[in-house]
């Protein structure tokens, strides 16, 4: 089913240029959708470094324990991406099917099956017949192209009302480097890892290792920081690419000054396409950012942030535009972590509605109520207790959500 486009879609999408040394192809395999393309092809030439941050989960998928056993190895020539069927809790039948799939996808671009990446992303605990691949993989590799992102960035999605792409280009000794992102995601958004899925790609030459660490990292405030409703898929996975084709000398290590420019520009496309998957949470009217400071650590603050972004009764709140303060008072309290009643203070925007353990004297009820009627807005917690920061993104919980994953299988 078809659902309406979130009201917080972009109003517009980037043309994002061609990638030297990657091509790609879409096409519709009739996995569960009809009448709509499921299935991505992408190509690497070789000398394509790979890195990836995968779900946590403890039932991870088939695809997933696939891109683990294949990513020590730091190379890529190939990725298949479905659509409408997550091959997740399928048991061996999962297994052999994405050895099925890799070989598949290994005769049609002429590489090893240990050097194509796979994920998967859809209903959980069905069979993937990885026969709905043959052949089609094969017409896929005679007409791959390097335009449009947008075609790559449609065939991934599953509940998704519109396609998230983003992109950089930077300037790295003197050379012009590009940076192009998709992802898809709309609900089981709580990442422990990464995303739904994401795939990122660039021409810069970088090693492995490399790129491996800046992921690792720059995912910590992206794709990790947001939640749309708890819930921590099997699928997730992110990958990232590096053709190395740019004409510049290889980032060969983290001691190279011009890592740190590459990861701030690879972290700025992780965050837009993480802020994307929340825009589109199923159901979502709002954005809305959670931010804690004044707490013990970091990583406390962030446990914080994200039980308060997380309490479906602030969420829901939030959706009736309801400055229900006494709900965020509750998931702080919830969180297990060091807070003092008494030294608490919080903020909707500018407006402070809560100090020194109660309603602040200057409370504006009509100004608060005025505020929760935007669509992007920012909650604010001061726990008064230490240096520790963290934010969260999340959204809003509506009827939309139970209506959509009411008939998610229908």
């Amino acid at each position: 089913m078809a659902h309406p486009v979130s009201p917080l879609a972009p109003k517009s999408y980037p043309d994002l240029p061609a990638i030297a040394g990657v091509r790609f192809a879409t096409a519709e395999a009739g996995i569960k959708y009809k009448g709509r393309t499921d299935v991505l092809l992408m190509a690497f030439d070789e000398g394509t470094t790979a890195a990836g941050v995968l779900t946590r989960s403890k039932c991870s998928s088939a695809a997933v324990d696939w891109c683990k056993a294949n990513l020590p190895g730091g190379a890529a020539r190939g990725l298949v991406v479905n659509s409408g069927n997550a091959n997740a809790f399928t048991g061996t039948k999962g297994k052999k099917s994405v050895e099925l799939t890799a070989d598949y996808a290994a005769k049609a671009l002429g590489c090893k099956p240990s050097e194509v990446f796979l994920a998967s992303t859809g209903v959980i605990g069905e069979p993937l017949d990885a026969s709905k691949f043959a052949g089609v993989l094969d017409t896929m590799a005679t007409r791959m192209g390097d335009a449009p992102w947008m075609d790559p960035a449609k065939a991934i999605m599953t509940t998704d009302t519109f396609p998230k792409l983003s992109g950089a280009v930077l300037d790295i000794d003197g050379v012009e480097v590009r940076i192009n992102g998709i992802a898809k995601g709309s609900g089981m958004i709580a990442p422990d890892m990464a995303t739904m899925l994401s795939f990122v790609v660039t021409d810069m030459p970088v090693a492995a290792p490399v790129l491996q660490a800046l992921l690792a990292k720059h995912v910590q405030t992206s794709f990790n920081a947001i939640t749309v409703d708890s819930d921590t898929s099997t699928s997730d996975t992110l990958l990232a690419f590096a053709t190395g084709k740019a004409n510049v000398e290889p980032i060969a290590s983290l001691d190279d000054p011009r890592a740190e420019v590459f990861g701030e520009a690879l972290r700025d496309v992780l965050f837009d396409l993480a802020i994307q998957v929340v825009r589109d949470g199923e159901g979502a009217t709002k954005q809305v950012s959670i931010h804690v400071e004044g707490a013990t650590s970091d990583a406390s603050a962030f446990r914080i942030a994200k039980a308060i972004a997380d309490s479906p009764l602030v969420k829901t709140a939030i959706a009736g535009e309801d400055a229900n303060w006494g709900r965020v008072v509750m998931a702080v309290g919830k969180a297990g972590e060091p807070a003092d009643r008494d030294k608490l203070a919080i903020r909707f925007g500018d407006l402070l509605v809560a100090r020194d353990g109660e309603r602040a004297p200057i409370y504006d009820e009509a100004a608060t109520s005025s505020y929760m009627k935007g669509e992007d807005l920012e909650l604010t917690v001061s726990l008064g207790l230490g240096d520790g920061r963290a934010t969260v993104y999340t959204c809003d919980l509506t009827h939309g959500y139970i209506t959509i994953n009411g008939d998610y299988r229908s």
